[in-house]
């Protein structure tokens, strides 16, 4: 049964008739420069394709349906728009929901508009140098000094970190390992708040993603989101949307590894044959059909309790854990029938594979979310 209806396949066609137009022609020029210029972000504000769930009254389109949010992250990644499509998920899928479930009506007023327009663009700042997926060990600090909080420190691997106007940064404001977390929002211009490098990835080129740096940066009180001390709680409930958007785009991604390999092994010859013809091709491609679908199934599963609000931190961790390791089993698969070609960075099999690497990285290592469902486990 789909997951989709009527309106949910309308906004697809639009979707992608504008990725078609706008993003597709430019995307390789944008993984050459190492990032999407921002102007694509407001025209994707002017067209509906961000800020779903903002209310009407604010600018946006008032609809709370993450199916929606799903399209957008399909659409983008069955073409290859990789560096596009994170960044925009970024923005939809993980920011907004923190603004919209922790922001006061002030911090709505000022924050949303712009959101939903696209005009301002959102980043999450969580993992620093020396913590990786360790949230409790966060170190950088927020000490309160009469209406404000100086913030020092430094994060990292932070995705739309060059283009964000507006950053979500998980601070500590007391020594407290998990209630000492609270989260703050820091806007371009403040000063002390740098950006260092765009780093240099293996993959996802055209998507920005950056060191940033605070050195007595001056946060307004009225930056807080949420209450002070429950930051830790806040970015736990958030992270089964993020970990499940994860494992819907290693679905993707794996659909499309499958689909290249098939039109390879139909058109290439070995030995006066196409090589789609041999046993070993066509027992490895149904192993790799096979992975898909059954994960596809765990992954739609999961789907349907997220939107009955139901989803668990364990569920979402399974579904990442395996949709994403899926993955690598089926791209490694898929550039292998592909030879020497698949080597070959003109295919675009070689982009996904690297592409897709991270995909076991962000979000929460596989090892993390073994240790989550071990737990559950009572080990």
């Amino acid at each position: 049964m789909t997951l989709y209806e009527a309106d949910h396949e309308a906004f697809r066609r639009s979707f992608g008739d504008w990725l078609d137009k706008e993003v597709a022609p430019h995307h390789a020029t944008w993984d050459g420069a190492g990032i999407v210029p921002r102007e694509v972000f407001a025209e994707a504000g002017k067209h509906g394709f961000v800020g779903f769930e903002v209310p009407e009254e604010l600018g946006g389109g008032g609809v709370s349906d993450f199916r929606f949010n799903l399209v957008v992250s399909e659409e983008a990644l069955k073409r290859g728009l990789v560096g596009f499509g994170i960044g925009i998920g970024l923005h939809n899928d993980i920011v907004l929901p923190y603004l919209l479930s922790l922001a006061n009506d002030e911090q709505r007023q000022r924050w949303l508009p712009k959101m939903a327009s696209g005009e301002t663009i959102g980043a999450i700042a969580m993992t620093e140098p020396g913590t990786g997926s360790d949230l409790s060990g966060i170190a950088t600090t927020a000490v309160r000094d009469g209406d404000a909080y100086v913030v020092n420190g430094a994060k990292t691997f932070i995705t739309n970190g060059i283009n964000a106007d507006l950053v979500v940064v998980a601070v500590r404001t007391s020594p407290d390992k998990h209630k000492g977390i609270s989260l703050l929002v820091l806007e371009r211009g403040m000063p002390g708040f740098e950006r260092g490098r765009n780093l240099d990835k293996l993959g996802q080129h055209a998507q920005d993603t950056a060191e940033l740096s605070f050195t007595d940066v001056r946060v307004p009180a009225a930056n807080l989101l949420g209450e002070e001390g429950k930051g830790f709680l806040y970015l736990v409930s958030n992270l089964a949307q993020e970990r499940i958007g994860i494992a819907v785009s290693a679905q993707v991604m794996a659909q499309r590894a499958l689909a290249l390999a098939l039109e390879y092994v139909k058109s290439r010859k070995a030995f006066g044959s196409p090589i789609g013809s041999l046993q070993v091709t066509k027992h490895r491609l149904a192993e790799l059909a096979t992975e898909i679908d059954v994960a596809q199934a765990y992954v739609d599963q999961c789907l349907r309790q997220h939107l009955s609000g139901q989803l668990s931190a364990v569920s979402a961790s399974k579904a990442k854990y395996w949709s994403t390791e899926m993955l690598g089993r089926v791209v490694d698969g898929c550039l292998q029938l592909h030879g020497g070609y698949g080597y070959m960075t003109e295919y675009p099999i070689s982009q996904l594979y690297v592409d897709a690497r991270v995909q076991r990285i962000y979000g929460g290592t596989t090892e993390i979310m073994k240790e989550i469902i071990a737990k559950d486990l009572g080990l």
